[in-house]
Parts: C-alpha cells; sequence; structure tokens
C-alpha cells in the first residue's frame, strides 16, 4: 500500500479519488500546500495528487520532493488552466487530470504511475552500484537517521575497520552486521556469527579461540574455534558486553596484533577476520564500573553505529508491514496483502519494546490465524491496538483481557465496516467483496453491530 495526499479543498474531488484507490493506498487529505507540507514532513507520502492552482503556491512541488526524492505528483485542473498542468508535467508530475474527472479517468493513469516508479528505481540503481540486488529492499527507509545509516554503512563495508553496532534487542543489528559483510571486500568469505551472551563464561573462550585436546576436562579432541571458521571473513560477535575479562584479554590480542592462540595451546594463529561487534548495553557505563576493559572499548568503538529504536523510525512501518506480509505470504501459501488501517493506526501508537523482531513476531502469528486477505486486529495482541478502543467505559479496569479485546474487536469491526459502506453507498456486495468476506458473514456483522445498509446509501434527487 502506498501512502498518498490529496491536496484538493473540493471534497467532491477527494471523495472520488478515495473511493477509486482506498484499495490500493492509505490515502488522507489537505485543504492547503502548507497543511500538506506539514503532513509530508511529519510521514513522507509516496503520491501526492494536487490541485494545480494550491501546488502552484509557494514552495510547491521541490519542497515535496526534499523529504521524499520518490514522491509522485498528479496534478488536477480545468480547461483553464491547462497549461499550468503541462508545465508542472515538464519539471516532473507523472501526468494531470481535467476536471471533471471520472474514477475510469483515475486508473488510466496508474500504469504510468508504476513505470514511472519504477523507471526512477531503475536509474538510482544504475547510477549507482553499490548495493547488491537482494539487500535493495532492506536500505529502504524514509527516516532521515536510518539513511544516514545506510550512508555510513557504505563509507565503512569495504574498508577493514572494525564496527560497533549500538541499539535496543530487536533493533535489527544482525541484519546490518550481514548487510556490512556482503558489501565488503570479504563478501565471498566467510560471516561466522555468534551470539556470546547465550554461551557460559566458561565456555566463551573456547568457542571463539578454540581449544587443543586435554586442555581441560572434556576436551577430549582439538577443536578450532570461530576466529578460525571465519578466516578471510568477517565474525560478528553480538552482545559483545557479555563476555568475560578473560575472554576481554584474548580479544584485545586479536585486535591489536591479529594474533591468538587455542585454549592450551602453545602455537600462535593469524586472526584474518574483520570483527563487527554488537550490544545493547551502555558499554561505556560498563567501563566505569570496571565490568569492561577501557582499551578493549575503545579498539572496538572505531566505527560506532547507532540504531533507532522502531518507535522512533515509525514514518517506515507501513513499509516494514509490506515487507513482512510478502514473506510471510511466501512462506505460508496465504495472500495477506495488506492490513486493516484501524491495525496500522494501533500499530503507530504502540511502544514497541521489541522493536522491529517483535513486529515480525506478532505479525507471523496473526498471519497464521488470519483467515480474509486483510490482517485484522483480532489475532492481534490487544496491546497493539489500544489506539483502537475508542470508548472503553470508565470501569475499563474492571474488565477483564478477554472483555477489552472483544471490545478492542468490535470497536475495530465498527469503524471498518462503516468506512467500507460509506465508500460502496450501502452495496452489500461490493462491501463483502472489499472485505474479502461472504455477503453471508457480512449481513451477520452488519446485525451484531446494528448497521444498516440504508442509511449509507445516497439520498434520492427530487
Amino acid at each position: 500500500m502506498k501512502d498518498m495526499l490529496v491536496l484538493t479543498n473540493e471534497e467532491d474531488e477527494y471523495r472520488l479519488i478515495s473511493n477509486a484507490l482506498s484499495d490500493a493506498h492509505n490515502i488522507r487529505q489537505a485543504p492547503d500546500i502548507n497543511t500538506a507540507l506539514t503532513l509530508h514532513i511529519q510521514a513522507p507520502f509516496d503520491l501526492i495528487m494536487a490541485d494545480i492552482e494550491l501546488l502552484s503556491a509557494d514552495p510547491g512541488m521541490s519542497a515535496f520532493s526534499s523529504v521524499n526524492p520518490f514522491v509522485q505528483f498528479i496534478v488536477l485542473c480545468t480547461r483553464s488552466n491547462t497549461c499550468k498542468a503541462i508545465e508542472a508535467v515538464k519539471v516532473g508530475a507523472v501526468g494531470y487530470l481535467l476536471s471533471p474527472f471520472r474514477e475510469r479517468d483515475i486508473h488510466l493513469l496508474l500504469p504510468a504511475l508504476n513505470r514511472s516508479r519504477s523507471k526512477d528505481f531503475e536509474l538510482d540503481y544504475l547510477r549507482d552500484r553499490f548495493w547488491k540486488t537482494e539487500w535493495l529492499d532492506i536500505i529502504r527507509s524514509k527516516n532521515v537517521g536510518m539513511k544516514k545509516i545506510f550512508a555510513n554503512i557504505r563509507s565503512v563495508a569495504p574498508t577493514i575497520a572494525t564496527v560497533l553496532l549500538l541499539g535496543e534487542t530487536g533493533t535489527g543489528k544482525g541484519t546490518l552486521a550481514r548487510l556490512i559483510h556482503w558489501h565488503s571486500q570479504r563478501s565471498e568469505k566467510p560471516f561466522i556469527s555468534i551470539h556470546c551472551g547465550a554461551i557460559p563464561d566458561t565456555l566463551i573462550e573456547s568457542e571463539l579461540f578454540g581449544h587443543e585436546k586435554g586442555a581441560f576436562t572434556g576436551a577430549e579432541r582439538k577443536k578450532p574455534g570461530r576466529f578460525e571458521m571465519a578466516d578471510g571473513g568477517t565474525i560478528f560477535l553480538d552482545e559483545i558486553g557479555t563476555i568475560s575479562p578473560s575472554a576481554q584479554i584474548k580479544l584485545l590480542q586479536v585486535l591489536q596484533d591479529g594474533t591468538f592462540s587455542r585454549i592450551g595451546g602453545e602455537s600462535i594463529l593469524k586472526a584474518n577476520v574483520r570483527i563487527i561487534a554488537a550490544t545493547n548495553s551502555d558499554l561505556e557505563d560498563a567501563v566505569s564500573r570496571g565490568m569492561f576493559r577501557k582499551d578493549l572499548f575503545y579498539r572496538l568503538n572505531v566505527f560506532p553505529i547507532e540504531i533507532p529504536a522502531l518507535r522512533e523510525r515509525l514514518e517506515d512501518l507501513e513499509y516494514l508491514l509490506d515487507l513482512f506480509l510478502k514473506k510471510l505470504n511466501v512462506k505460508y501459501g496465504k495472500n495477506i496483502d495488506r492490513v486493516h488501517p484501524s491495525v496500522l493506526e494501533g500499530f503507530r501508537h504502540y511502544e514497541w519494546p521489541g522493536n522491529i523482531r517483535e513486529l515480525e513476531n506478532i505479525l507471523e502469528r496473526a498471519h497464521i490465524l488470519e483467515i480474509s486477505p486483510v490482517m485484522t486486529s483480532g489475532n492481534l495482541p490487544i496491546e497493539t491496538q489500544m489506539a483502537v478502543v475508542q470508548d472503553i467505559p470508565a470501569s475499563g479496569t474492571g474488565l477483564t483481557l478477554a472483555q477489552a479485546r472483544q471490545h478492542a474487536v468490535n470497536s475495530c469491526e465498527i469503524s471498518y465496516l462503516t468506512s467500507l459502506l460509506k465508500q460502496t453507498n450501502g452495496r452489500i456486495k461490493e462491501t463483502a467483496q472489499k472485505a474479502g468476506i461472504t455477503v453471508r458473514q457480512l449481513n451477520r456483522l452488519l446485525t451484531r453491530h446494528g448497521l444498516d445498509k440504508k442509511q449509507f446509501k445516497p439520498p434520492k434527487t427530487p
């Protein structure tokens, strides 16, 4: 789904566009250019359909493009100002619609939109061949901070510099470590990942550096460590702040002179590896408390990259949902193509303590349970959907979780069905098709929620 803005103060035009494109776009309206620009800065739009008279006002299309260089424009005009529309097309608009227009006219422009968008990305890729094709989905972002991070990764990836990834649990540190490796000079060599926090202190040295036969009780044979396995490639040390003091000393030796030895061994081995470390803890604080070596911290902190939490990059939320749904559709053989707008609204108000990993996990569970082509709130944790609960009674604290959940589901269904019935002017068959349910199921829902299709039919003209 694309984020779309309709810049017009003509309600009839907005209603026509909304009805024509609501299945493929998340649509908002702005009555003037200042409001439109404010909304665009808060959460950049992919497509803007704008009254040419409003768009011609300062600052024009360039202000929107500076926020999102891939934003597309369709201008709305009357025959008297067609010249302005043609000028807008010359400077970048995809096309224009002559008012009064019909739904059919809007749909005729959609192929041009898709061709233009594909061309933009193709040209951008041809200008910049650095990113490998299979990673292009990962590096897309509307967030200014993430764009800077990807620019920094582009700079550091081809080098041998040690990288320290900082961020809360679930922000994607492992994915970024792989992104760095696959765009480095070592991409054809191994990428070895080790979660330091999941290995007991007594075993971490053996896991990292290996051991000789008989080095300790239970060491019945020689075992190579992860540094040997990563020879020529990259080793990713996740949760580096958890490693034992003795392992810190050996890791410092690797960073200082590129050598190490197995536990119980005398041979000095060369460590031809690039180190990427990650942590969700404050290493500087650990240094000040004597829990982490200062010299090791400085060696690791050559090129720090701090990854924002999901709640700090909510403008990417809708794109992440689309990305995960596509993966889940392939994994489970379903065709759930979008989430209901009320679900998205709930997600935008949730704190996401588990960040992107939490989002992916709850989507997978909901995807397995969902039976319609639109993901609704019924299979999602209630805490992610509190924004849709608009009228919980004052005694809501006395509700059980099941009761509160049902209240949220009812509120979501009423809002969703009301919106659809408005779009279809109360036409039951069309509403059922849009909702991805049968007419019988729809009628049951309307009866349950006391909704009457007649109230959504347009008034008869005298």
